[in-house]
């Protein structure tokens, strides 16, 4: 396995033409030779508070979010690494509703993510990248962006950091095309316009590519019977097999399984047939997260769930909104003063947080991809002794990806129709 926190300029770049061919490029510069990092300790492990809180923004955004069919695919952990990155230039009370949202400080959830990309298990089984990068405005007459701030982004999170004409269109291919590069191609075109008003642009990327620990067989493939909520019923290709990690609660069943070596694992959350997705999604939380993976029942559990893609892309200023970050989004009330000034003394808000997120669960294994985009702007707003468990997910259910070292949730989503 891969593992980086951003690419340097040379091989962001140069590599993109593997996906993008001769497209305008704005030669945006690389800052990174002037950013001096600062030596940042790896903490080997955190209590089980910071991986409640950390389920807990996962659950929060998949409550909030919304989707036509029901299928959804977001990475929490994408989101996180760029409102965090994002966090670190703000003061005063919109630092305060930032930590609100993330359910702890900026310093702790700083080493946090640091520590937690730093220990993250690599093998040739399975790949899991994340890049961070950020991208300024060349206009110093415009905004000039703190020193201080690009050497704790750089310290925590190994951010490229790039300064662009903003006026330039190739500046988009710059950045799409980075993110392209850093997702293996499975994220494209994740910015569709640089906004006049922009000064910054707080990138996260990441990539998951892992093989089942137990690959499925054409004997384990059947066709079978899905059922969309509304009692409408489709065709589907589903797989089968008996796996040995059982989940359950008051409103859940569930199992656990795993890819090659067991670190990463995929999880499958199925609702009592009385509930609701949307109902159940609304009990969903980094508690009853955090309590479902703690407790793994080791018994035989009889498995099946249907082959899914799923490709979602979303805007999300507004969740952010409604859980009580106002204040960033406002450019009368916005602190982003750390991150750096203007030099008309117009205030720095977030204008958007755009994510989008990829995922295929077949035979071999699963591939997933996301990105998230941070803009700011200048203005604007026992087994053997009992009947085996049998968990099929034949109707609408929540999955997740997790870190098995720390239950972290890298991707989480919903599948309620197979597209």
């Amino acid at each position: 396995m891969k593992k980086r926190i951003a690419a340097s300029a040379l091989a962001a770049l140069l590599a993109v033409t593997s996906f993008t061919g001769c497209r305008t490029s704005s030669k945006s510069k690389n800052l990174v030779e002037d950013i001096k990092p600062n030596p940042v300790p790896v903490y080997k492990s955190f209590d089980k508070n910071e991986q409640e809180k950390v389920a807990e923004f996962a659950a929060q955004i998949i409550r909030n979010t919304e989707s036509e069919n029901g299928n959804l695919i977001v990475s929490p952990v994408s989101v996180l690494y760029a409102l965090a990155m994002t966090a670190n230039g703000a003061d005063a009370k919109t630092l305060a509703q930032m930590e609100y949202v993330f359910g702890m400080d900026i310093q702790t959830l700083n080493d946090y993510l640091h520590s937690t990309v730093s220990v993250l298990p690599s093998d040739e089984g399975y790949t899991l990248d994340i890049a961070n990068s950020l991208w300024i405005t060349n206009d110093e007459g415009k905004f000039v962006v703190n020193k201080d701030f690009l050497s704790v982004v750089k310290s925590y999170y190994d951010a490229g950091v790039f300064s662009a004409d903003f006026t330039n269109k190739g500046t988009i291919n710059d950045i799409n095309d980075w993110v392209t590069r850093q997702t293996n191609g499975q994220i494209q075109n994740i910015l569709e316009k640089v906004d006049p008003s922009a000064v910054m642009y707080l990138v996260n990327a990441i990539n998951f590519e892992a093989d089942w620990i137990k690959e499925y067989t054409s004997d384990d493939v059947r066709d079978g019977i899905f059922t969309r909520q509304d009692g409408s019923t489709q065709d589907a290709e589903f797989m089968y097999m008996n796996e040995y990690a059982y989940l359950e609660d008051e409103n859940t069943t569930g199992f656990i399984k795993y890819y090659k070596d067991k670190k990463y694992a995929f999880v499958g959350l199925l609702p009592a047939e009385n509930i609701k997705m949307e109902d159940y999604l609304k009990t969903l939380s980094g508690e009853k997260i955090t309590n479902l993976l703690g407790n793994i029942s080791e018994e035989k559990v009889v498995t099946g769930m249907p082959k899914f893609e799923v490709t979602y892309g979303t805007e999300m200023s507004e969740i952010f909104k409604a859980l009580g970050m106002t204040d960033a989004f406002n450019a009368e009330t916005a602190d982003f003063t750390k991150m750096g000034q203007t030099q008309t003394g117009e205030n720095v808000c977030i204008d958007k947080i755009i994510h989008k997120a990829f995922i295929r669960v077949a035979e071999k294994g699963t591939q997933a991809g996301a990105a998230t985009v941070v803009g700011m702007m200048v203005g604007g707003a026992a087994p053997g002794q009992q009947q085996p468990k049998k968990v099929f997910l034949d109707r609408p259910f929540v999955y997740m990806i997790i870190d098995t070292e720390n239950n972290l949730p890298l991707f989480m989503g919903t599948v309620c129709e197979i597209e």
